[in-house]
């Protein structure tokens, strides 16, 4: 009933002698699977990690897959640069691991050293004397026209005269005098006549000219424009040839370098003091101007010495493919390319991305824009209302990025199926499973692996020795929650925790090393702290609310068991069943499913229950029974079928009026043959049946039947196994249900006769004799029913 673990035969004092073990102990299958799908470099062949929660996937993952990265060349580095001609889509530039930051660096000096060197070109008394030298043309060129107008007004009598609002002509007289309107109208009108026209004249005159000095403004602006071009590309050349001498090698960075150059010989005003700032290439909003001469590097590697590692433990749609951000500015949002923000696909761009999978498929749009990534091998950074067309305002199109990254989802196995089911894109993405077992078998060797597991965890979580003692307890520990003595469970949340709470007792109680009374302490506070709802209900039974029966005989009426499950607390709680039976059709009626209160695999045993009935005692005469099956005061949803031996033990109990010692509970499935089989939570159960017992008074009479193929399973606490030691509870294996009747009745169960029927005064031939005499009953009685519907026609 318990499978010990020899502490002598651990080679071992403490724990601290022990060497560790990696993250993938005892998870050989899962660990071979992993390592096949991260070294195959394939497209598709991407992994899902499926297991229960809890044993440890993710530690696990992590180890190998960073084990196998250090290995793996370090992937390049990322940035956006400003896209000069399109400022909408930034340009996407790959750079060698580490010269990103550099080039980062390279590019923010260049335009601190802008600041200062393009004033200073212009500062000069050189560039002063050109750039007066240029103006002056156009003012003596102007003055020299606007002088021969003048002059050849003269000739006329007219005067060209320069006020603030433009240039006017105006009528002179002898003495050179410019005429007043009255000197004017004195004069004949053959003379205002020749003045008028003159004027008409020279006004044409004065348009063209002015339409001139428009033309030869602008080609003195422009001359200004390319001296001050000059003077710029001359200041700001040798720093770009600098540049473009460290970064010869790539060609991508050399283009941005000749547009960046060009840029800043256009706007050169930006960089002098008294310059009014260009408005931000991009968006068309009032910012900093020379921004776009910074580098947004979204991707660093510069510090990594082998492929990226990366967990995600929020997988949105921005968390994986990264987002565009905006900033609010003068009552509108406004962004530009260094806000463009990377995702986790970016950093593990060349390397390996970690991703709960639930968590994915939680997050909306997340999981279809992991797949079309994976599906169109590149990174494109679009937030999901644009891409369903939910807004239509302008944004960045930041250049695509070409995607290597090996994805490895983490989840339950029931995700795993459900999406290879249903996801026909899944099994193209990722074709590789490692599959995390929940147990292993309990040999020496393992046994000495999972005590160096413990010692790993123990120096993980900076937890205090364990003895060997305590090891072994620890072992036995994993078999009972693995419910199984020949398994260990390798659910190691569970393990973590057991050590954690056994640590803390220690310290409580001042010692050096965790011993086996420690652990076994942990043990039953974790049992004590969830413990409520067991209590009450046991002390309900106790007290008699709920009728439980552990001394007497009754017929028809047997103690079953069933478990119960309160979050990580789960116990078995006996039930009292009954059935009566009665002259019938051959229906046996589970009452339970008759008020939907039983599940499918309920009411699959009780059918189970009746064909055996029927085959076995039914072979020469026709059934007619009506049985019914109940479990007493059960208020609440009843599933499984591990209470089937009860049923029908209590159904031959009440056939053959043979009484059921009530000092047993019964629990264990059978087949159409009468063959028990195995169920699950065997402990729980005998334990939930004796603390009933031990609540009242231990008889030595009590006990437990249970399947014979659950005898393994048997890792019961030790005042159980004691007091099965010392002949105060019974457990018993039975193969079939003749076995579990003789048990409980004291009765043979009875063999068949090779003429028929059953060994005499048998259980079996009592069952069979009342079967008889329900067929006989039910005979007479419809005979004599088509009797009485003769007499009747002939009466009328």
């Amino acid at each position: 009933m318990y499978r010990a673990c020899d502490a002598r035969a651990l080679g071992f004092t403490t724990t601290d002698d022990l060497e560790a073990v990696d993250a993938a102990a005892g998870q050989v299958r899962a660990a071979d699977s992993l390592r096949f799908g991260l070294g195959i470099r394939r497209r598709g062949y991407n992994v899902f990690a499926l297991g229960m929660p809890g044993v440890g996937k993710f530690i696990c993952v992590e180890e190998l897959v960073r084990q196998f990265a250090e290995s793996q060349g370090v992937p390049s580095d990322w940035c956006y640069l400003h896209n000069f001609s399109e400022p909408r889509q930034p340009v996407a530039v790959r750079l060698p691991a580490g010269c990103g930051a550099r080039f980062r660096t390279d590019m923010q000096a260049l335009v601190e050293e802008l600041g200062g060197v393009v004033p200073a070109a212009f500062d000069n008394e050189d560039t002063h004397a050109r750039l007066a030298e240029i103006e002056e043309e156009f003012r003596e060129r102007r003055a020299g026209a606007l002088d021969t107008l003048r002059e050849e007004a003269m000739r006329r009598g007219i005067a060209l005269v320069e006020t603030p609002a433009g240039f006017t002509f105006a009528p002179i007289g002898e003495a050179r005098q410019i005429l007043d309107p009255t000197q004017f109208q004195q004069l004949p009108e053959s003379e205002q006549a020749r003045i008028g026209k003159d004027v008409a004249e020279l006004q044409e005159s004065l348009q063209k000219l002015l339409r001139q000095f428009q033309g030869w403004h602008k080609e003195t602006r422009e001359k200004l424009r390319e001296l001050h071009r000059e003077i710029t590309r001359f200041a700001v050349g040798h720093l770009i040839d600098g540049l473009r001498e460290e970064y010869a090698g790539i060609e991508a960075v050399l283009l941005h370098l000749d547009a960046v150059e060009h840029d800043i010989v256009q706007h050169f005003n930006d960089f002098l003091p008294s310059g009014e700032p260009t408005p931000a290439a991009g968006m068309g909003q009032p910012a900093a101007a020379l921004k776009r001469y910074q580098v947004n590097l979204i991707v660093d590697n510069g510090a990594l010495s082998g492929a990226p590692v990366i967990l995600e433990t929020l997988p949105s749609h921005g968390n994986l493919v990264g987002n565009v951000e905006h900033q609010a500015q003068m009552g509108t949002l406004v962004t530009d390319f260094t806000l463009v923000k990377p995702g986790a696909l970016h950093r593990a761009n060349g390397g390996y991305l970690i991703l709960d999978a639930q968590k994915v498929l939680m997050q909306p749009h997340a999981w279809e824009s992991l797949k079309r990534t994976l599906q169109c091998q590149e990174i494109r950074i679009e937030s999901p209302e644009r891409s369903l067309g939910l807004v239509t305002t302008t944004s960045l199109e930041p250049q695509p990025i070409p995607l290597d990254v090996k994805v490895i989802l983490i989840g339950e196995r029931y995700l795993y199926y459900y999406l290879h089911e249903l996801d026909s894109d899944f099994n193209n993405l990722f074709k590789v499973a490692a599959d995390f077992d929940d147990t292993i078998d309990r040999t020496i060797e393992n046994q000495n692996d999972f005590a160096r597991l413990v010692a790993t965890i123990a120096r993980h979580e900076d937890l205090l020795p364990l003895d060997r003692g305590a090891v072994a307890r620890v072992i036995e520990r994993a078999s009972r929650i693995s419910e199984d003595a020949e398994k260990l469970s390798l659910h190691r949340r569970s393990l973590v925790n057991l050590l954690k709470e056994a640590d803390y007792w220690a310290q409580q109680a001042n010692r050096k090393r965790i011993g086996a009374r420690e652990v076994q302490h942990a043990v039953d506070q974790q049992h004590y702290r969830l413990s409520r709802v067991q209590r009450r209900l046991q002390e309900e039974i106790r007290r008699g609310t709920v009728i439980i029966d552990t001394e007497g005989e009754c017929v028809g009426q047997i103690n079953g068991l069933s478990v119960l499950e309160h979050g990580d607390l789960i116990f078995g709680q006996p039930g009292r069943i009954t059935a009566t039976t009665r002259v019938g059709d051959g229906e046996v009626v589970d009452i339970e499913r008759e008020i939907e209160l039983g599940g499918a695999i309920h009411s699959k045993g009780v059918l189970i229950i009746s064909n055996f009935l029927m085959s076995r005692y039914a072979r020469q005469h026709p059934i007619s029974l009506a049985a019914s099956l109940v479990f007493e005061q059960s208020y609440g949803q009843i599933d499984g079928d591990s209470a089937s031996l009860a049923e029908l033990c209590a159904l031959l109990s009440s056939l053959s009026d043979a009484p059921l010692h009530q000092s047993f509970a019964v629990t264990g499935s059978i087949n159409q043959h009468g063959e028990v089989q195995a169920i699950g939570g065997v402990n729980e159960k005998i334990e939930g049946f004796f603390d009933v017992c031990a609540s009242r008074r231990l008889t030595g009479a009590q006990g437990v039947i249970i399947p014979e193929s659950n005898v393994k399973n048997l890792m019961l606490r030790s005042d159980v196994v004691q007091a099965v030691r010392d002949r105060r509870f019974r457990v018993f294996a039975v193969k079939t249900v003749d076995e579990a009747i003789q048990i409980l009745t004291g009765i043979p169960a009875g063999d068949p006769l090779k003429k028929g029927g059953f060994t005499r005064n048998s259980v079996n031939a009592r069952v069979e004799s009342r079967l008889v005499e329900f067929s006989e009953i039910r005979r007479e009685f419809g005979g004599k029913a088509e009797d009485g519907e003769k007499g009747t026609g002939d009466g009328d």
